[in-house]
C-alpha cells in the first residue's frame, strides 16, 4: 500500500464531501484503466500539473495515459480556493535574493507572470467558462507593522513584475468595496484573477481528451516498475507500460512510489467554506462588495473572495490531522476568524466546508526535474498553496523535458529538493511552526 503521511481518510473519495465546487459542474468521463495498454508517456496525477503536461504531450504528438486515484481536479486542483495568481514558492524577495541571487529572483517573477499567463492562454485555446473576475489581488496588512511593511515595499514589488502596485490606506479599501475588521490598509496588485478550479480542470480534462490523451480516473498507481528502456504502472484494474514518465501527484504523493519522494514534500492542510448567498443588503451591511480576490498579511493567511452570485469564500491554512474532531476545530476557528474579520455575517451560514492537502519542499521553491536517475522521468510538484497558475505552467515545463526540449526554468526550480528532517514523522513539526507563526501573527 501507499505510504501516505496523513490519516487515511485524507485519501478517500468522502474527503471531498462538503466542497461548494462539485455542484457547480459535471466532470467528463474518465473510465478507469482496464487491461493492458501501452503509451508514449504515463502521468500520475490528473491535477492541473498532470492534465497540463498530458495536454501539451498529446499535441506535440505523443500518446499519452494519466492515472489517478480517483478523477480529475479530485485532489487540491478542483477543491483550492480558485486564485490564479503570483506565488508558488515560501521565500519572500529578500530570502530569495538572499540564497540564489538576483538574477535567480528576476527569472522566478518572470516564471510567476508566465504562469498566469499560461491559465489565460489556455482559458482562451480551450474556451473554458472559468467564473473568471478580479482583477489582479489586494494583500489586506492586518497590523501597522504589516502596513509598514507594504508601504515599504510596494515600489519594488511592482518594479519586479512590470505593474503598478497600488497602496489603498483603509478608507480607500472602504470605498472600493473591500471593509473588513482588523485590517490597517492594503495593496493591489493587478496580477492574475479569480476562478472556478473545478471548471478548469473540467476544461483541463476535455482538452487533453480532445487532443488524444486517455484520462483514467479510479486507477491509483500500486507500483512503478522499471522495464526495459521504459515504465510498467500498475493500478487495481490494469497495467500501463510507458516509455516516459510524469509524476505529478503533489501534495497527494506517497513516499514509496517511488522511493526517491520519500520525505521530498510535506503535505499541509488548507481549509475553505462558503456562505450561502448574500443579498445587497447583506453585502452593503458588511461593506464588502468588491469581486477582487484578496488575503491577508499573516503567516498563516486568510484568503477570501466574492463570488460570482453572492457566495463569500473564506479559507485559512492549519490543521495537522485528518480526523473529524480535528476538522470540526478547524471549522470552529475558521468560523471565530470570519466573524472577527465581518462581523455583519457572524450569524451567516456556511453550507460548505471541506479541507485539502497543498504542499510544501524543504527548499520552499517548486521542483520540476528528473525523478531520482530514472530515465525519461520527471516530477514535478511543491507549489506551497498558489498552485493554480504554478501548477498549469509547471505541467506545461514538465512536458518540455519529456519531449527533450530545454524548458526555461530558475535555475533553483530545477534543483531537487533535500528531504524533510523526522522523515515519515514529518508531519508533527507543523505544530511547532504553527504555534511560532501564530506568535509572528500577533506581532
Amino acid at each position: 500500500m501507499p505510504k501516505n503521511i496523513y490519516e487515511s481518510a485524507a485519501y478517500e473519495a468522502s474527503s471531498l464531501d462538503g466542497c461548494y465546487w462539485p455542484g457547480t459542474c459535471e466532470m467528463p468521463a474518465t473510465p478507469a484503466l482496464a487491461g493492458e495498454a501501452q503509451v508514449d508517456a504515463a502521468v500520475i496525477g490528473a491535477g492541473f500539473t498532470g492534465l497540463s503536461a498530458a495536454l501539451h504531450l498529446a499535441r506535440a504528438g505523443m500518446s499519452v495515459a494519466v492515472l489517478d486515484r480517483h478523477g480529475p481536479g479530485w485532489g487540491a486542483s478542483g477543491r483550492n480556493g480558485g486564485f490564479a495568481c503570483i506565488g508558488g514558492s515560501k521565500l519572500d524577495r529578500a530570502a530569495m535574493i538572499r540564497a540564489h541571487g538576483r538574477g535567480a529572483r528576476a527569472a522566478w517573477c518572470h516564471a510567476e507572470r508566465a504562469a498566469i499567463d499560461t491559465v489565460a492562454r489556455l482559458q482562451a485555446e480551450l474556451d473554458i467558462d472559468l467564473d473568471r473576475h478580479s482583477e489582479g489581488e489586494v494583500m489586506l496588512a492586518h497590523s501597522p507593522r504589516a502596513m509598514a511593511a507594504l508601504r515599504a515595499e510596494a515600489e519594488a514589488t511592482g518594479a519586479e513584475y512590470g505593474v503598478r502596485a497600488e497602496i489603498l490606506p483603509p478608507g480607500a479599501l472602504a470605498e472600493r468595496g473591500m471593509r473588513a475588521e482588523g485590517v490597517h490598509g492594503g495593496m493591489h496588485l493587478p496580477l492574475g484573477f479569480a476562478l472556478n478550479p473545478r471548471k478548469y480542470a473540467a476544461g483541463l480534462t476535455r482538452g487533453a481528451q480532445a487532443a488524444g490523451a486517455a484520462v483514467h480516473g479510479g486507477s491509483p498507481v500500486t507500483r512503478i516498475r522499471r522495464e526495459g528502456a521504459g515504465y510498467r504502472l500498475e493500478t487495481p484494474g490494469g497495467s500501463l507500460r510507458a516509455g516516459r514518465l510524469l509524476l505529478a501527484t503533489n501534495g497527494y504523493a506517497s513516499d514509496d512510489l517511488p522511493g526517491w519522494m520519500r520525505a521530498r514534500y510535506l503535505p499541509v492542510q488548507s481549509s475553505v467554506m462558503v456562505t450561502r448567498v448574500l443579498d445587497a443588503a447583506e453585502l452593503a451591511a458588511q461593506g464588502w462588495t468588491s469581486d477582487l480576490m484578496a488575503y491577508d498579511s499573516r503567516h498563516l493567511l486568510h484568503y477570501f473572495r466574492l463570488l460570482p452570485g453572492g457566495r463569500f469564500l473564506f479559507g485559512m491554512r492549519g490543521g495537522i490531522r485528518w480526523t473529524p474532531e480535528a476538522h470540526e476545530a478547524v471549522r470552529r476557528r475558521m468560523r471565530a476568524d470570519f466573524a472577527a474579520m465581518f462581523p455583519a455575517w457572524a450569524e451567516v451560514e456556511t453550507p460548505f466546508f471541506w479541507s485539502g492537502l497543498a504542499n510544501l519542499t524543504r527548499n520552499l521553491v517548486p521542483y520540476i526535474g528528473p525523478l531520482g536517475d530514472w530515465p525519461g522521468a520527471v516530477a514535478a510538484f511543491g507549489y506551497h498553496g498558489n498552485g493554480v497558475a504554478m501548477a498549469s505552467w509547471s505541467g506545461q515545463q514538465a512536458a518540455e523535458l519529456l519531449l527533450g526540449r530545454r524548458p526555461v526554468l530558475p535555475e533553483f526550480v530545477a534543483r531537487p529538493p533535500a528531504r524533510f528532517e523526522l522523515g515519515p514523522l514529518r508531519r508533527l513539526a507543523l505544530g511547532g511552526a504553527y504555534l511560532w507563526y501564530g506568535l509572528q501573527d500577533r506581532r
